[in-house]
């Protein structure tokens, strides 16, 4: 096999594919960023002397070829070749001798993989930044256009007090926004130029990382070349943790779906060609799209756990444990592509219940606005609980039908389900949004 530290001995077969794993196939996601990050290296050793131009510009239109073939989706890996990196070098070399070998000239495969995890993890970060505001817009319009419908509040699983399907949709609207925060915080942590750590002590070479940092599009470097490499593992677990909270939102949110669809509830409803059936019962409707999200975020969730036991108790530096970060992280970035869709798709599509509040058991969802009634009036708080509590058990409870609307409730204070301020949370969602 192929590798960048050939030295003139077979290693083992045994020992070749069990250290190989999966890293070929999971390559070929890396496979445009190696070459961008070959580009912008061969760019600064011209500049710096160490590449003649006439050779950089040989190098470039090779690399220009390859990303064509990889944007074609026509590049594959040869299976003598051990990963992207050598694969890349295999084809400048074969086809331009000698002049391929210098593509490699101040940098180490450590300071190459790590620089094309970062560029992979910031295109993932602002790939889910689009969905996530794809997503929280149609939040923002189903909350705004459905507010003055109620619907019964739960907590403990029991019915507690009226809300609404704005303050629902606007709940999951503003959980997406500080979600953003996390992902925010997981790109910024990529968008640090680790190229010229080289094997985590830099280089002897005169390399000029400040226009590389330019010319890759990162808005500041990793300095210490030590710390460069210890972001291989920090970078992966920022991200997953970001994943994690976006994927803890979904979940609930599948979780609410799951039960409103649940004809107990009957809150919501999905057309036919969004839901599935049961192999002998024929009136069967079934969440199913619901619930592999939910399943799905569960296993997002886990990721972060894996990598932190993955990469826990190893001193700085490279070690091969860090190749296995790349079949934890790529299959999650995946699910989390495929789970916000799917979420997109079911909520363009809900159907809400309109007359939800009809059925009489809900009624004592409005046994708090009956305790605060008596507050405005002057009633100490407890007081008016006791009260309204003991009316309940002696002669049942009764409200109003003329005030079961958002406007006769009355509530007026910021979030509340008179004053819902998706101005507010679409703010939060701007100041959130990198």
């Amino acid at each position: 096999m192929a590798t960048l530290w050939e030295k003139g001995f077979m290693t083992d077969k045994a020992v070749e594919k069990f250290t190989s794993g999966n890293d070929r196939q999971l390559d070929l996601k890396l496979a445009k960023y190696d070459a961008t990050g070959s580009k912008a290296h061969i760019s600064m050793l011209a500049q710096v002397g160490l590449l003649p131009k006439e050779e950089e510009e040989i190098l470039q239109q090779g690399l220009d070829d390859i990303l064509a073939e990889i944007n074609n989706g026509k590049f594959t890996l040869q299976d003598s070749v051990e990963d992207i990196h050598s694969q890349i070098e295999l084809l400048l070399t074969k086809k331009y001798g000698d002049i391929g070998r210098k593509i490699h000239s101040g940098r180490s495969r450590n300071d190459q993989v790590l620089l094309d995890i970062k560029l992979f993890l910031k295109d993932e970060c602002s790939q889910i930044k689009r969905q996530m505001l794809k997503l929280f817009n149609l939040l923002t319009r189903l909350g705004e256009k459905n507010k003055d419908i109620l619907m019964p509040g739960y907590t403990h699983y029991q019915i507690a007090m009226p809300s609404s399907f704005g303050l629902w949709f606007g709940a999951y609207a503003e959980a997406l926004a500080e979600d953003m925060l996390m992902l925010k915080a997981a790109y910024k942590t990529a968008d640090m130029n680790p190229l010229g750590s080289s094997a985590g002590y830099g280089n002897s070479l005169p390399l000029d990382r400040e226009k590389t940092t330019r010319d890759l599009g990162f808005s500041t470097l990793a300095v210490n070349p030590i710390a460069a490499q210890m972001g291989r593992g920090r970078c992966e677990k920022a991200f997953a943790a970001a994943l994690g909270q976006i994927a803890s939102t979904l979940n609930k949110l599948a979780q609410d779906c799951c039960l409103y669809m649940c004809q107990n509830f009957g809150f919501i409803s999905f057309p036919d060609n969004l839901t599935t059936g049961s192999s002998i019962m024929p009136q069967k409707k079934n969440p199913d799209v619901w619930e592999m999200i939910r399943g799905n975020c569960n296993l997002i969730n886990s990721t972060y756990s894996q990598i932190c036991l993955l990469t826990a108790n190893l001193p700085h530096g490279y070690h091969r444990d860090f190749q296995l970060l790349k079949d934890v992280v790529f299959p999650a970035s995946e699910k989390m592509h495929e789970c916000l869709d799917m979420a997109y798709l079911m909520l363009k599509n809900i159907k809400l219940n309109k007359d939800i509040l009809s059925d009489p058991k809900y009624e004592t969802i409005f046994c708090v606005e009956k305790v605060n009634s008596l507050v405005l009036e002057g009633v100490p708080f407890r007081q008016a609980y006791k009260k309204v509590a003991s009316d309940i058990r002696q002669n049942g409870f009764e409200f109003p039908k003329e005030k079961m609307s958002v406007k006769g409730l009355r509530h007026t204070h910021t979030g509340s389900l008179g004053n819902l301020s998706f101005d507010l949370i679409k703010k939060k969602m701007r100041l959130s949004t990198f």
